[in-house]
């Protein structure tokens, strides 16, 4: 197959040589329209920056005999587990570290071989990977566009935990971040709380993001009133400092007598800054104002704290089922992309009884 230019994906999108240079190397300079523009340009055309066209990539490698002993496999080879130090993301979170744990165990049960990379997105970030000794790519947590798509030019199947791209798709799986928060927040609801207030940034993670639109619709369905995403400062929280505006919202909130009767959280950690700010301000929960949380991860957790409500999350189990995708997807290459949502469990303690 004839290989895709630069030059093409310019004349596709109507800009200059160079504007494609600089959005395909993740570099300064060009708009970020522009640059999706081209990224999703270069996808459709079947760009590929080591010049081969990706219908050429190599397959994955079987074993001639049939393997031995549990969770042995017909396929040989390494599999890449792919994740960039941003957002938190670390082999020694709770919530991501034991992701972690379930892909590389299931990947051992199958006697296949792991390459742990966790450098943020260069161009040097995939360099050393020789594509021709991998089977495939197990990505977790959020990375760019340009790493995916140099995923994709690489040819190597992939499956994403807790990230999509709407111009790389790939096989992904999720926690059913909606039906998780819609559940907790009806159960909520059905304790005559009415005055509810959303915790996160849904502009921060897909998962974030949906975990607003579950608390948003049962509002909406019991018509209820529902925080302007854009004007509450709890929805807009920056990603370094988000203790400081929860103290003085919690502050001001308390100052003025219009606490909610209840905080639903983007995740445990929201629900614990929530939980310490409340403890000092004299505020009892649940007997005032109820607190929730998503993952059980119990981070940043005080034993004088009230025991947060969460939604349990098998992170290990996140893990073993893209394991299980990517292997899908090697049997058979050809088949549509998937988004596979993974249920959780409500775990009510003491920050919020239903009774």
């Amino acid at each position: 197959m004839k290989k895709v230019t630069m030059q093409q994906i310019a004349e596709r999108v109507g800009v200059s040589k160079f504007a494609v240079s600089q959005a395909l190397s993740g570099k300064p300079g060009v708009a970020e329209e522009t640059r999706n523009r081209i990224l999703q340009a270069a996808n459709e055309l079947g760009y590929d920056s080591k010049g081969k066209s990706r219908e050429a990539a190599p397959g994955p490698r079987r074993s001639r005999g049939r393997g031995k002993g549990r969770g042995a496999s017909a396929y040989k080879g390494t599999v890449v587990i792919l994740m960039p130090n941003v957002r938190f993301q670390s082999r020694e979170s709770h919530f991501w570290g034991r992701i972690v744990d379930g892909v590389a165990v299931a990947l051992s049960e199958r006697d296949i071989g792991v390459l742990m990379v966790t450098e943020n997105y260069s161009e040097r970030s995939l360099k050393s990977i020789n594509p021709q000794a991998l089977l495939g790519l197990v990505g977790v947590g959020y990375m760019s566009t340009q790493l995916l798509l140099e995923v994709r030019h690489l040819g190597i199947p992939s499956v994403l935990i807790d990230h999509e791209d709407p111009l790389v798709p790939a096989d992904s799986v999720f926690m059913n971040n909606f039906e998780a928060v819609r559940a907790m927040t009806e159960l909520v609801l059905q304790t005559g709380r009415t005055r509810l207030r959303f915790v996160g940034n849904p502009r921060y993670a897909s998962s974030f993001r949906d975990r607003w639109l579950g608390f948003r619709t049962v509002l909406e369905d019991a018509r209820l009133e529902v925080p302007d995403p854009e004007s509450d400062p709890l929805m807009r929280l920056e990603e370094q400092h988000p203790h400081l505006t929860v103290d003085l919202v919690v502050d001001e909130l308390c100052a003025r007598g219009e606490l909610p009767s209840a905080f639903v959280c983007a995740n445990d950690f929201m629900g614990y800054l929530i939980l310490k700010a409340l403890a000092r301000n004299g505020v009892n929960v649940p007997g005032q104002v109820a607190v929730t949380g998503f993952d059980h991860t119990d981070e940043g957790v005080d034993a004088s704290l009230p025991a947060l409500s969460t939604v349990h999350v098998p992170r290990e189990g996140l893990g073993r089922r893209a394991v299980e995708m990517l292997f899908t997807r090697l049997a058979d290459p050809d088949r549509p992309v998937e988004k596979t949502l993974i249920g959780g469990a409500l775990l009510l303690r003491e920050s919020f009884r239903s009774e």
